[in-house]
């Protein structure tokens, strides 16, 4: 069994994977992440040379390819960073990088495509087992914990109910994340609580929402416009229902979704919601005192300037 305190050591340093969402459309979470890692005393280092994880686009055309992709990524950061532990922020990578980890353990196939692609682009091949895929959420929560956002925090949420959105790729499928499901002290892949928590402590009211892993419907986006606006309708509808503020989002496809979605759904079907969506880092970094736009806020397309004023969060 790990103690606690070599867990909270061994997560003071990461190499940081933000994958190419967060250098792009979801700014404002790479940037509050660095923000709160920062503030926090947590170091993260960037993985050298990273490459696209292969994403949906890759996977659905040849998932040998896109485990190959994502094993680049962690072979990169054990063997040119010597970290052992990498964190993802995007539900995507984190997804992916926990996929090829286990293609690799169980599929002889997977290890063999791999090791080929390797040895062909002249870089050693990752090994399973080499390294550990975390997500933000499990970076903060077992680097700070929940009494160490107290301490920083001094309940600054107090006042602000969250509906906490995680997301269908964060917890599904089941099999790639054997660290869950372990009982107190894991994250739940059928009740997940992580982000619950920490927002908790930061002084914020977790609302009971019913969708907190329900599908945004992000791949569908270009392909069936309609389902996508009408899966996030139905998000945004069920937060406002339960009172909340502000949905929490810790997913980049997720957050862009929603705040697109949003638009379009009163546009194509007259349905106006007026809930707004903010990353759980830039919540946190408010809670720690960074100013909104140290945290990247101007850069989302959903305004929570108001709320931000009405709730002095700053």
């Amino acid at each position: 069994m790990v103690d606690v305190t070599d867990k909270i050591m061994k997560y003071r340093d990461v190499a940081y994977y933000s994958g190419c969402a967060l250098e792009g459309s979801a700014n404002g979470y790479d940037v509050s992440t660095r923000a709160v890692a920062k503030s926090l005393g947590l170091r993260i280092k960037d993985v050298t040379d990273w490459n696209c994880c292969g994403a949906m686009e890759v996977k659905n055309v040849d998932p040998g390819l896109q485990t190959y992709l994502s094993s680049r990524v962690l072979s990169n950061a054990v063997n040119i960073d010597h970290a052992n532990v990498v964190m993802a922020p995007c539900n995507g990578c984190y997804h992916n990088l926990k996929k090829a980890e286990y293609d690799l353990k169980n599929d002889p196939k997977s290890k063999e495509t791999v090791d080929r692609l390797s040895a062909k682009a002249g870089h050693e091949a990752y090994q399973a087992g080499q390294a550990e895929t975390i997500h933000a959420l499990d970076w903060i929560k077992a680097a700070i914990g929940e009494e160490g956002l107290r301490k920083r925090t001094k309940g600054r949420l107090a006042g602000l109910k969250v509906a906490n959105y995680y997301g269908c790729m964060y917890v599904r499928p089941r099999h790639i994340f054997p660290e869950k499901d372990k009982g107190p002290g894991s994250e739940s892949t059928s009740r997940p609580h992580f982000m619950d928590d920490l927002l908790a402590a930061a002084g914020a009211e977790n609302v009971d929402f019913p969708l907190k892993t329900a599908c945004c419907g992000g791949a569908h986006t270009l392909s069936d416009s309609d389902t996508s606006t009408k899966l996030v309708l139905n998000i945004l509808q069920a937060a406002e229902a339960s009172g909340a503020d502000v949905i929490a989002t810790e997913c980049p496809t997720c957050h862009s979704g929603l705040e697109m979605h949003q638009v379009r759904a009163e546009k194509r079907f007259g349905k106006k919601t007026r809930i707004t969506m903010l990353y759980f880092t830039q919540l946190l970094g408010l809670a720690l005192g960074i100013g909104p736009r140290r945290l990247g806020i101007h850069t989302n397309i959903s305004d929570s300037t108001d709320l931000i004023i009405d709730k002095r969060l700053t």
